[in-house]
């Protein structure tokens, strides 16, 4: 049974994501104590809110530090909704620009869209070789709710290194939905709303843990 960390920094929905991870068979702590979440076989960073809030919350248990430890040991982290969010560069809401994590480089910014927030079921266009999204078919729906985006990837990787998988949905505009980096993978969606679908993908997660 996979040991899985929920970081608890004060954002997110940690029960229903300890809840949907339990579901699928993880054995989860929802906690900040930095041993626990360095030592788990998998971490996840969920998160709900405004960008600079969640920032402030990571930064006040020292989150980002044990993001960049894990993955500078290849150690598996998963980002949901505004956790996926705050792995990139920058933020910019309300006219604030805030510094992310800082894993990607990218800025979250408003999406261009005639009804905001994003708010339901969308479909997902997955590149060929995901791991996270093996065995759902291309019209499974996941549930989404956000203002702000990824609007443009930014990452360029050049051979013999592996480019990282990129996900993306539409709503107004093409945005990126999941990305697949090695030990880091995030979705702007809520596996942990998203139903079959999302007990797909994150028991998929489980699976590569070991």
């Amino acid at each position: 049974m996979a040991r899985v960390v929920v970081l608890d920094y004060g954002s997110g929905n940690l029960r229903s994501a300890e809840r949907a991870l339990r579901r699928v068979g993880a054995e989860v702590e929802v906690t900040a104590d930095r041993d626990a979440a360095l030592n788990a076989d998998g971490l996840v960073v969920p998160g709900v809110g405004a960008f600079a809030a969640c920032m402030e919350g990571l930064r006040s248990v020292h989150g980002e530090q044990i993001i960049g430890t894990r993955l500078a040991g290849g150690r598996p982290v998963l980002g949901i909704c505004v956790g996926m969010q705050i792995l990139f560069e920058r933020g910019v809401e309300h006219g604030i620009e805030e510094d992310g994590c800082g894993e990607w480089p990218g800025t979250v910014e408003r999406l261009q869209a005639d009804v905001l927030p994003h708010m339901g079921w969308n479909t997902v266009r997955v590149p060929e070789g995901s791991v996270l999204f093996a065995g759902l078919d291309a019209d499974t729906r996941f549930y989404f709710v956000h203002s702000y985006a990824v609007r443009k990837w930014e990452l360029t990787v050049q051979p013999p290194f592996t480019p990282p998988l990129v996900t993306w949905a539409h709503h107004g505009e093409d945005f990126v939905a999941a990305v697949e980096n090695a030990p880091l993978c995030a979705t702007q969606f809520h596996p942990e709303k998203s139903g079959d679908a999302g007990a797909t993908l994150l028991e998929n997660w489980l699976n590569s843990l070991h």
